[in-house]
This record gives structure tokens, C-alpha cells and sequence, in this order.
């Protein structure tokens, strides 16, 4: 099952993405089970149930097309967006940098969150812009301390990720700032659905990113050094994750930094990212909007 955030005339909603050819288009969770939440950390809080009722209505008729709707992050606002560093080989190779012995854990802020195709902003002082394509995964229920082979039941799905770094800043001092690197408004967009994990497997699929149409990164997420059960693992020995939490599990090599000379994005780019399964997301890169300010 896809599960889609939406929004239309009629407001912002839940609703279950068919890509069919013979039935392309999504069912609005609202009009096909209206007695269910009608956003997406409200559904997954309601448990199995109501999901298993989402996915019998996924074989209604579609209400809208994909063209007639904007496409939102799949979780709004997710109560935490935990993120791992240096997480596959060949991208620890290219940094010149020994694999790690367990999973570097750094936190976005949720205010980063973006739609899977709205614009990325650059800022004059937010100007060393980078990608970085990610696999990300979305916590289905409450929980802590996971054994590892019953990480993969807390798993709600899967999404499309682009950890968007402001280089400047994730470096600057010692130790490097991570956090205020990675958390700038617009900075993590997030989509274009969340695949249940019945449709996939997530340490077998294949991640590119292209920056105007030149391939950037291609590899596999089974070039993950750690895995995204072991990062549950790991995650919620340390605190409770919840329904909606995002966990976005590193990228690979082919980052802007990396390359000779390194390459920043600028205003007019566009990022594309796809994950074999899961679909793309692409956002372009504008300068950062006057109304964006507020105090």
C-alpha cells in the first residue's frame, strides 16, 4: 500500500495512492473510510486496524488524480527526524574516513520538512547547499528498546529522502555541527509515499540522484553498513520512538562535497531522487523568500 498526504480544495488529508495504469489515481481515505484519522501520524497512532481498513479501500475507485492534488510530506510534522551519518561504505571511502563501529546519530529539526516536489531555499548565509539522496523510514507504533529481529513490526513504511545540508554550517568548529547543518527550513523533503512494508525490501533497492538531469549517486541500500532494523535497534535502546518518527538512514557516495572540485547547489538547480519501489521525489532550488523572515 502508498499512503499519501494530499491537499486540494477541500483541505489536506490521507489517502492511498494507485499507480495501476488501469486505476492511476489516489482514494481519499476521508470519502472511502470516513470514520478513519484523515492525517497520517493520527492514522498510524490508530493502529493496525485502521490501517488494514485503509488498505481494503485501496481497491476503491479512485476520487482524484495525482495532477488535481498537491503532494505533501507523507508525516506533516513527525515528532522526531533522527538521521545516521556515514552509513554506507563507498561513501566513507570517498570522505577517507574508517567505517564506523556503530551508527552516528544526528537530528533534523521537524520544521525542516518539505513537500517531494517543493523548493529547496538558499540563503546567502545558507549558501553551501548539498544533497544527499537517503532511504528513510517511517515509525509505525510506539515502542523502545527493540530487539533486533522484531524491528522490522515497527516499521510503518518507506519514503524518499533528501537530507539537504548547509555544509558551511554542518562543519564549522570542533566538533562539526550537524544538527544546525541539516535543519534549515525546506531542508528535508520527504515523499511522494509511504510504502507499506509488505510491497518492499528495504536493503535491496536501488538509490540514484541526479542535480539537473547528471547522475550523481547510484547505488544500493544494501551497501548500508548498518541496516535499518539494526538502526531501530540501536535508536530505541536510548529513548521511545513514536508513531511518525522519520528515520533517515544515510547517503551514499557522489555527494557535491566530495566531488574535484567540490560542487554546491545554487539557485536554479533541481534535485531529483529515486528509490527503486518507492517512487521520486524532485525539488528545485530558489533563493529563500522575503516572508520567510518572521520575529
Amino acid at each position: 500500500m502508498k499512503l499519501v498526504t494530499f491537499t486540494d480544495a477541500a483541505g489536506t488529508r490521507v489517502g492511498v495512492l494507485n499507480d495501476d495504469t488501469d486505476k492511476e489515481g489516489i482514494v481519499d481515505l476521508s470519502q472511502a473510510a470516513p470514520h478513519l484519522p484523515t492525517e497520517m501520524k493520527a492514522l498510524l497512532e490508530a493502529g493496525p486496524d485502521a490501517l488494514q481498513t485503509a488498505a481494503n479501500a485501496a481497491n476503491n475507485t479512485p476520487h482524484t488524480t495525482l495532477p488535481a492534488v498537491k503532494l505533501e510530506s507523507p508525516v506533516l510534522r513527525p515528532g522526531k527526524i533522527l538521521a545516521v551519518g556515514l552509513n554506507y561504505r563507498a561513501h566513507a571511502e570517498e570522505g577517507g574516513m574508517e567505517l564506523p563501529k556503530q551508527p552516528l546519530i544526528f537530528t533534523k529539526q521537524n520544521t525542516s520538512i518539505n513537500g517531494p516536489y517543493d523548493p529547496i531555499h538558499w540563503s546567502e548565509d545558507g549558501d553551501s547547499l548539498d544533497y544527499e539522496g537517503e532511504l528513510a523510514v517511517i515509525i509505525g507504533k510506539r515502542c523502545r528498546r527493540v530487539p533486533l529481529e522484531h524491528a522490522m513490526d515497527v516499521v510503518a513504511g518507506y519514503c524518499v529522502n533528501n537530507d539537504v545540508s548547509v555544509r558551511r554550517w554542518q562543519l564549522r568548529g570542533t566538533p562539526p555541527q550537524f544538527t544546525m547543518g541539516k535543519s534549515w527550513d525546506t531542508h528535508c523533503p520527504l515523499g511522494p509515499a509511504m510504502v507499506t512494508p509488505d510491497e518492499v525490501d528495504p536493503h535491496n533497492l536501488a538509490l540514484k540522484t541526479w542535480v539537473n538531469g547528471e547522475l550523481r549517486q547510484n547505488s544500493n541500500t544494501n551497501d548500508l553498513i548498518f541496516n535499518c532494523y539494526e538502526i531501530i535497534h540501536f535508536l530505541s535502546t536510548a529513548f521511545t520512538l513514536e508513531a511518525g518518527d522519520v528515520v533517515v538512514t544515510g547517503t551514499p557516495a557522489g555527494v557535491g562535497m566530495a566531488m574535484d572540485p567540490p560542487q554546491k547547489l545554487k539557485v536554479g538547480d533541481t534535485v531529483k531522487v529515486e528509490i527503486e519501489h518507492l517512487g521520486y521525489i524532485e525539488n528545485g532550488v530558489i533563493a529563500e523568500p522575503e516572508d520567510m523572515t518572521c520575529y
